[in-house]
């Protein structure tokens, strides 16, 4: 079996757990850059990535070497902004056609849960097989001491 985790990360909480996931599993990693960066000052982060989300935007993205059909599974990890997954996650899912593989979701998020967006996520990835979900709360910042054992049980590892 041939795992990837892809994810976006704009403050370093989903690139904490996609770390995590990639050791526990030996996947792959590709971490999806933006050719221009979304802000991270409180007021003006919020502004922007909700604006990108409801505009339904599609960021370019820094030149990747990944081709999804050569994968079994697939990790697919998010911060939540406005409800749903971000626009570099929109991108990657649009320019890889992902079919007929066993997928993982992942969201990280500073409350509200993350419901929406696993059922968007969903909606997206027709055709394949959603194997399992998981919402971290801040897991860089917040240092949950059961961490581990939460990213075993969302990777159905011992």
């Amino acid at each position: 079996m041939r795992a990837l985790v892809v994810y976006y990360s704009l403050e370093g909480d989903t690139d904490y757990i996609a770390k995590k996931i990639a050791k526990l599993t030996g996947a792959e990693l590709l971490r999806l850059t933006t050719k221009k960066e979304y802000p991270t000052g409180k007021v003006s982060k919020f502004f922007w990535g909700g604006k990108s989300v409801v505009f339904g935007e599609k960021p370019g993205l820094e030149a990747y070497d990944v081709a999804t059909e050569n994968y079994d599974t697939i990790f697919i990890g998010t911060p939540i902004w406005a409800g749903t997954y971000t626009p570099p996650i929109r991108t990657f899912l649009s320019e890889q056609k992902i079919s007929g593989k066993n997928i993982y979701l992942f969201a990280c998020h500073m409350g509200g849960g993350a419901d929406k967006c696993f059922k968007k996520l969903t909606d997206e990835l027709k055709g394949n097989t959603i194997v399992n979900t998981m919402e971290f709360y801040e897991p860089y910042k917040v240092q949950d001491d059961n961490i581990d054992e939460k990213v075993k049980s969302f990777c159905n590892v011992g």
